[in-house]
């Protein structure tokens, strides 16, 4: 493939990932102004990533946990995003089709270089992806509590059910998942939760 080929690959993948501005989440900004998209919640997760990585306990390659997050809700292009509790294997497999199909635009090597990276994150084996996947669940939690429940309370969310489907942000950072529990708590006494 010659470099222009390869240049117009390059263009037609990030023209597309345009539209990742236009896939809404459930989730409100902290003014409660809107809905966030998922190019913002990708945005806010490389934020937090440059900002807490010092609470990291692993040794980890900030550069990789950057490029994973970036592309790591580019298949809810195709597949749309799906709330976090209910989230099962057929939603969890109609992203893993729609972002392989959408790596494919690229050039080979640069579609299966994204491609493994996507793997990576959502198989959380590595110290990277768990930081990385640690994070993604962190931002939700900050969000709901000033948008006095937000999803929590529009979805019926209990805390311990909160606890337990964010509890692998401790495998990101113990200090940062204490942190999140905390916020949590304060939302319980403010009668944000379900329960």
């Amino acid at each position: 493939m010659n470099p222009t080929e390869r240049l117009e690959k390059q263009m037609q993948f990030l023209i597309a990932s345009d539209a990742l501005k236009g896939v809404s989440r459930k989730t409100s900004l902290l003014d409660g102004s809107r809905k966030e998209n998922s190019a913002e919640h990708s945005w806010q997760v490389i934020l937090l990533a440059m900002t807490l990585v010092e609470h990291c306990e692993e040794k980890i390659d900030l550069l990789k946990v950057l490029r994973m997050l970036a592309i790591h809700d580019l298949g809810e292009i195709h597949s749309g995003d799906v709330f976090h509790f209910h989230k099962s294997s057929e939603s969890d497999q109609k992203e893993r089709e729609a972002a392989k199909q959408f790596f494919s635009v690229l050039p080979e090597e640069q579609a299966q270089e994204y491609w493994v990276l996507w793997q990576e994150f959502e198989e959380q084996a590595t110290p990277e992806a768990r930081f990385a996947a640690g994070l993604d669940r962190v931002w939700p939690s900050i969000q709901n509590y000033f948008n006095h429940g937000g999803t929590w309370k529009e979805f019926g969310i209990t805390l311990e059910q909160a606890r337990e489907k964010n509890k692998h942000i401790a495998k990101a950072s113990k200090s940062i998942w204490e942190y999140v529990v905390q916020v949590m708590e304060k939302g319980k006494a403010a009668g944000y939760f379900c329960d």
